[in-house]
């Protein structure tokens, strides 16, 4: 690719997402430049309020405690999951963004942790095998010499694609009010990160 094609890819992508996607080698943070996190698009929050409710009673306390428990373990894939990419991408701005993403992830964790006792349940403890099996094929992945920026990313985006399903079925569930508050708030943090990965992941492609 020609340097003219190269700076054409760079131009198309700040005007569509807003920010920068040069690696971090020629990419330095000055006074004068925002970070990639402050130019990200914001995504407009999806209203989960609507997701069709099953019909019958509000679901038990034991029924609630095991919902909140595979977003727990979600959550948790999902800390994992950011942390492994932030170890393999190469531009310094998208590893920190990744890094804040597993940060949201693993606070979302510890207020699920909090609701679960609340209702005198017992909060599992790790990820799912699916998380952990995610986790190895981004490490196989690095060590074929498959690992750039635009591979970890599509890895970032097809884990929030699981927790956006996991996060869709739980509110699917007749839910206590106060629950489905929380449910739909960290539903809407899930479809932000999925977004954000994804405008990212296109705008690096383009640019490479």
């Amino acid at each position: 690719m020609t340097s003219c094609k190269h700076a054409d890819h760079l131009d198309h992508a700040r005007r569509e997402t807003g920010f920068s996607c040069e690696p971090a080698v020629s990419s330095g943070i000055g006074p004068n430049r925002q970070t990639l996190e402050e130019n990200l698009p914001m995504a407009l929050d999806k209203d989960f309020s609507s997701t069709s409710v099953n019909s019958g009673d509000v679901l038990s306390d034991a029924d609630v405690i095991d919902t909140l428990n595979d977003l727990l373990e979600s959550s948790r894939d999902g800390e994992y999951g950011f942390t492994a990419v932030a170890e393999h991408v190469k531009a310094q701005d998208i590893k920190t963004l990744m890094l804040r993403h597993a940060d949201e992830c693993r606070g979302a964790a510890a207020e699920l942790q909090t609701h679960i006792r609340q209702l005198g349940g017992k909060a599992e403890e790790g990820g799912t095998a699916a998380g952990a099996l995610h986790r190895g094929w981004v490490s196989v992945r690095a060590t074929l010499s498959m690992s750039n920026d635009v591979a970890m990313l599509e890895e970032a985006e097809r884990g929030e694609d699981t927790a956006l399903a996991r996060y869709r079925k739980a509110l699917k569930q007749n839910l206590p009010p106060a629950v489905r508050a929380v449910v739909e708030r960290q539903a809407q943090g899930a479809q932000r990160n999925h977004d954000q990965v994804k405008a990212l992941r296109d705008a690096v492609k383009a640019a490479t």
